[in-house]
């Protein structure tokens, strides 16, 4: 059964005083060694579990305040004006600055193997791009090994070892027998994931069919776990990309031409029209094109429970960057969906900013430009994915906050609360309350930014937001109750990240029960019938 929120606040204070966290071990320093491997030179680490933030305007996603916050031991204590407090504690002043509850991306790939090679930014380098950008919690897909659930995630433990900012998992399911639908019991009463994942695109790899799709659905919703999908129409994909090759386009503009918007639009109405069918909740991930956001659009409208993710760079690129005639600089777009032409990127926004899409990830994926270059004759084999970590928040800010396309409140619920609230760890993140979690950030809307691969974090040596200027700057990142980020430095700790268990049934999944019930009722059937004996 799902806990209510207020419910489940309580039993997380309850849970924090039993098990307080734990204070950083003496072997720091050998950690910061570490972080050096991935080009982190600074890392000096604070040992002041005690923080005042004083004289910022705190956001939350239902409220602002000119306040102060007081953190201890990685809680954060109080959030009221003019706090007192004695001595050996830091205190930060964010006269003028929003105070603001960390991000949370809910779409990233860490160290995922894909397409012959793997992708170039580590659990490590990748979270520490983003605390450099103002995120404090990631998301990352587990890839099943074989098709296997436990494997994958055990393997996805090993890779996220060195992780220095606090992540969850979703998990992706690829096929379909009995032990995949037993793993899956596992994968949410055992490991903490709430949320699987299927790929409606990537053909004889990742691709699920229609019958597994309803399986899984159905296996979902019996777990009260929340079905995903990349929707695409794979098949129609596979012969678009042939038609390419077929007329000699082998570049990356091949990749856009190949997949469509009407192909996203297509598979995002059958992935919403099959968990009608079903009765359980639908996320579509990474929303690319106003044909996809539309079915989306639709859905809600009519009542159902479908979430829609838009990523920052559908939202802020356009695909003119695929025909450049420099093949490093076209291929690093390649993405899937494709970033499409302009026009989609501001109606996302719209939609965005109107509630019809709900919350921003980025489908961090990076490779670098040698990785890139594998598909140099033959588009298809380009690795697909970009970045993004690092410059989600300050690109959100400038771009709809900025442009009064949204407020404050608006833009800590579609950075960080409402993922929150969709994966049930709500009020434990996403918010500036007392007994959450000292994930927390100090915004200076004056302060301005220019977006370089020479001086950003990830380890790509590209960046498909080259050259990009924008105000609204992350000056301070706090993760887990320690100043992370500060002065443009880094303070992190490799291995001091913690994974996040997270429960099932959502408030996405209130009201199913009825809404199944309300069906039975409604069929009028089985019909009795007597048999006329023939004569």
């Amino acid at each position: 059964m799902a806990m209510r929120p207020l419910e489940s606040f309580f039993f997380i204070i309850s849970l924090l005083l039993l098990f307080p966290s734990s204070s950083i071990s003496d072997s720091s320093t050998q950690f910061c060694s570490a972080g050096r491997e991935y080009g982190v030179e600074s890392c000096v680490v604070t040992s002041s579990t005690r923080i005042l933030i004083k004289g910022g305007t705190v956001v939350n996603a239902h409220h602002q305040e000119i306040a102060d916050v007081y953190v201890e031991d990685g809680i954060i204590v109080s959030v009221q004006p003019n706090i007192k407090v004695g001595d050996e504690v830091t205190v930060l002043d964010a006269t003028g600055k929003y105070v603001m509850p960390g991000g949370i991306d809910p779409h990233t790939h860490l160290a995922m193997e894909f397409m012959g090679t793997e992708t170039i930014d580590d659990f490590f380098s990748g979270q520490a791009a983003a605390l450099a950008g103002g995120t404090t919690m990631h998301i990352d897909f587990v890839i099943p090994v074989n098709g296997n659930l436990v494997a994958g995630f055990e393997a996805y433990e090993n890779k996220s070892r060195n992780s220095c900012m606090d992540y969850g998992f979703h998990m992706a399911i690829t096929k379909w027998d009995e032990g995949v639908s037993r793993d899956m019991e596992i994968m949410v009463k055992e490991k903490g994931i709430n949320s699987f994942k299927f790929f409606m695109a990537y053909k004889g790899s990742l691709m699920v069919t229609d019958d597994l799709l309803l399986e899984g659905l159905k296996r979902c919703k019996s777990l009260g776990a929340l079905a995903m999908v990349h929707a695409e129409n794979g098949d129609a994909v596979f012969e678009g990309q042939k038609r390419m090759i077929e007329l000699g386009i082998t570049g990356p503009e091949g990749h856009a031409l190949s997949r469509p918007p009407v192909l996203e639009g297509e598979a995002t109405s059958r992935a919403i029209r099959l968990a009608r069918f079903v009765n359980t909740p639908l996320y579509v991930v990474h929303v690319m094109s106003v044909d996809a956001m539309d079915e989306i659009a639709k859905a809600r409208k009519s009542g159902q429970k479908v979430i829609g993710e838009p990523v920052v760079s559908g939202l802020i690129l356009d695909d003119h960057w695929l025909w450049d005639p420099d093949f490093i600089v076209a291929s690093q777009y390649v993405m899937s969906p494709p970033i499409r032409a302009a026009g989609h990127g501001k109606a996302l926004q719209d939609a965005l900013s109107t509630g019809i899409l709900q919350l921003v990830g980025t489908d961090h994926c990076t490779f670098n430009s040698t990785q890139k270059a594998l598909g140099i004759d033959d588009f298809r084999k380009i690795p697909n994915g970009v970045n993004g970590l690092e410059e989600r928040m300050h690109l959100i800010w400038d771009t709809m906050v900025g442009s009064g396309q949204i407020s404050a409140t608006d833009f800590v619920r579609i950075t960080s609360t409402e993922c929150a609230r969709i994966f049930n760890i709500y009020p434990r993140k996403g918010a500036i309350l007392p007994g959450s979690d000292a994930d927390i950030i100090i915004l200076n809307p004056n302060s301005s930014y220019v977006i370089s691969s020479k001086s950003h974090h990830s380890r790509s040596d590209t960046n498909v937001y080259e050259g990009r200027r924008g105000k609204g700057k992350v000056e301070v990142t706090i993760a887990r109750g320690r100043i992370v980020w500060e002065n443009d430095e880094h303070k992190v700790v490799p291995g001091s990240g913690k994974y996040i268990e997270m429960p099932p049934f959502s408030y996405l999944f209130d009201g199913i029960e009825k809404s199944d019930a309300n069906y039975l009722s409604s069929l009028r059937a089985p019909v009795k019938r007597t048999k006329s004996q023939a004569t």
